[in-house]
């Protein structure tokens, strides 16, 4: 019987000829997490790729995670499956209006979230990530005005548990957090009354309002798992579904689809395949290139982020 090669397998067989590792983020399609070395949230997934003694790193996110992932490893090469899987809060903070923000305010510290371009983290003060916003501007001396971009819902959540007054948000947003409505969570709390509801700070407030806890993609995860209850209804990416069955499969998920495509997936994050995971190993393309300037810029804002317990 003759056996036949599947594009998993050809993977694997590119992966060990690469020397490579394969990080893949919670909203990844369920066959690439499958076949991935780790899997976790962006920040995690840049860490890990720390700890391994290969040479090339492919990353299955989207590019701004792959960037991180080169400044904390600039001595690997980083590939990713596609590289026109950006994002919608990356798109809508551009590095020019962050400069001239910088320019007229220079009283003002910067605080980016991680899904912004290296370009704008270069310009910042310092980093954060969903896990830990809150942590990062309670860092910054009181009396000092704090600039918060991109996400606008993220920003408000922040600014709500610090009770700081003196913050300026952002105004972007993730087109598939941000278009989570109410009114479809509170239909689907009454359809499973007994479900608890877990959301991404990235949510609109009145989503959070009603949320039972609210934390990173990887909090959310733990959450569930460590939770007594047996069913939930998640107000995040619904790629991580994979990870909750996997560690909890005895539980009840459930996603309420957004306003723009009647579904609760990134399209941005569903552009990589297992074809486009195949090709970037064999070719080692798409490739990270980004310059010992801009890299050293970055690494100062991330390296703070870091140091905050």
């Amino acid at each position: 019987m003759l056996l036949t090669t599947t594009i998993a397998d050809e993977i694997l067989e590119w992966k060990q000829k690469r020397r490579a590792i394969l990080l893949a983020h919670h909203y990844q399609e369920s066959e690439i997490q499958e076949l991935a070395d780790v899997v976790g949230d962006s920040l995690e997934l840049a860490r890990k790729a720390r700890e391994f003694s290969g040479r090339v790193i492919a990353f299955c996110g989207v590019w701004f995670m792959a960037e991180t992932a080169k400044v904390l490893n600039p001595g690997r090469m980083v590939v990713v499956p596609d590289r026109e899987a950006s994002c919608s809060l990356v798109d809508g903070c551009p590095v020019e209006s962050v400069r001239e923000f910088r320019r007229l305010h220079p009283e003002y510290a910067i605080v980016s979230y991680i899904n912004t371009s290296i370009e704008v983290k270069a310009e910042s003060d310092i980093l954060c990530t969903s896990r830990n916003a809150v942590q990062v501007v309670n860092s910054i001396p009181a009396e000092q005005p704090v600039l918060f971009l991109p996400d606008s819902n993220l920003g408000n959540y922040v600014k709500k548990q610090t009770g700081r007054e003196n913050m300026k948000i952002w105004q972007g947003t993730c087109i598939v957090h941000a278009t989570f409505p109410a009114r479809r969570l509170a239909e689907s709390k009454a359809e499973h009354p007994r479900a608890k509801v877990v959301a991404h700070p990235e949510c609109p407030e009145s989503v959070l309002a009603m949320a039972d806890f609210i934390g990173s993609t990887s909090s959310l995860i733990e959450w569930c798992v460590a939770s007594d209850a047996a069913e939930f209804i998640v107000m995040t990416e619904s790629g991580v579904n994979h990870s909750l069955k996997k560690l909890a499969p005895q539980k009840q998920f459930y996603y309420v689809a957004n306003e723009n495509c009647n579904c609760s997936e990134c399209p941005y994050m569903k552009m990589n395949t297992l074809e486009k995971l195949r090709d970037c190993l064999r070719n080692l393309e798409p490739r990270v290139e980004l310059s010992a300037d801009v890299m050293r810029r970055a690494l100062v804002p991330l390296e703070r982020m870091l140091a905050v317990k």
